[in-house]
């Protein structure tokens, strides 16, 4: 049986070949790994909406609000976005009022009973592939269910889409921690860091909420520095509003000061934030809601 062997001179004369081939520029030699990347470009949301109810004084109350979260939100024009303690009503308004967006969520406490994590996306542009929600607690598939000393449902919705310009996929996660319970605070990243491992692990993954921590709590520390996620607000490149907290309480243009900002934008894999801003953006003295929205331009890298 033959065998076929390279000569010494031979050998020498095809590596220094591929050398120069390289040298030159030459694409048929020493291909890049990073010849089939690509990038996907996002401008993404949260905004805690601050829920319907009968007690919010003028000019707080939901009908009031809603043509200014109108206005915020075509004015920055997120390419997707999570809204937390929203009511089916809220949720309606919102979608009424944004006709490019489209919606998946859930009631906290099943259907439209409850709060959403509702999750908003331009609807020419990406299409859902896969979605689920859980509940925040020992139990996390039982609809409604509490276990940590939170006497409110707290749960996750999560969607992967399909970014019909790229091709490509990104899981996109929303959520809304208690309040109350440091216990429940705690427990709810632990069990989000383990959920997402369940995700394609070649995916990115955007995490939005309202964390109800400050970020030097132990929630955070649990979901970044031990857990599998990045605060794109500490990696992005320019941080508009540094000074200020997210829950302005409808009074409180500081937001409570920087050791209050508790609504996260989060990341998994390779992604990158080039500007991240804390919107304070106010219609003639109104604030949109209690919280101040985060926004920020993402890519996730492929």
């Amino acid at each position: 049986m033959k065998r076929n062997h390279f000569k010494p001179m031979y050998l020498l004369s095809f590596v220094l070949l591929l050398l120069v081939s390289y040298l030159n520029g030459s694409p048929t030699a020493f291909a890049s790994k990073d010849e089939n990347a690509s990038n996907l470009d996002l401008k993404v949301m949260t905004f805690n909406l601050r829920y319907l109810n009968d007690y919010d004084p003028s000019p707080h109350t939901w009908a009031e609000r809603r043509p200014t979260v109108k206005k915020l939100i075509n004015m920055e024009s997120p390419d997707i976005f999570g809204t937390q303690e929203a009511v089916y009503q809220q949720v309606e308004d919102v979608d009424k009022d944004l006709p490019k967006y489209d919606w998946i969520g859930l009631g906290r406490e099943g259907g439209s009973k409850g709060e959403f994590m509702a999750i908003f996306f331009n609807k020419e542009r990406f299409t859902p592939l896969e979605y689920d929600h859980y509940w925040l607690s020992d139990t996390p598939e039982a609809v409604g269910s509490t276990s940590w000393g939170n006497t409110i449902p707290r749960m996750v919705t999560w969607v992967k889409f399909l970014d019909e310009k790229t091709k490509e996929s990104f899981y996109f996660v929303n959520t809304h921690f208690d309040h109350q319970s440091e216990e429940a605070r705690q427990k709810s990243a632990e069990l989000i860091s383990r959920k997402v491992e369940e995700f394609d692990p070649s995916l990115p993954v955007l995490l939005t909420g309202d964390f109800n921590a400050s970020p030097k709590s132990v929630p955070h520390e649990k979901l970044t520095a031990t857990g599998p996620f990045i605060d794109l607000w500490e990696s992005a490149e320019d941080r508009v509003n540094e000074n200020l907290g997210t829950f302005n309480g409808f009074d409180d243009p500081t937001g409570g000061g920087s050791d209050r900002r508790i609504d996260w934008i989060l990341s998994k894999g390779n992604v990158t934030a080039e500007k991240i801003e804390i919107l304070d953006y106010k219609k003639n003295g109104q604030f949109p809601s209690d919280h101040y929205p985060v926004i920020a331009d993402v890519s996730l890298h492929y």
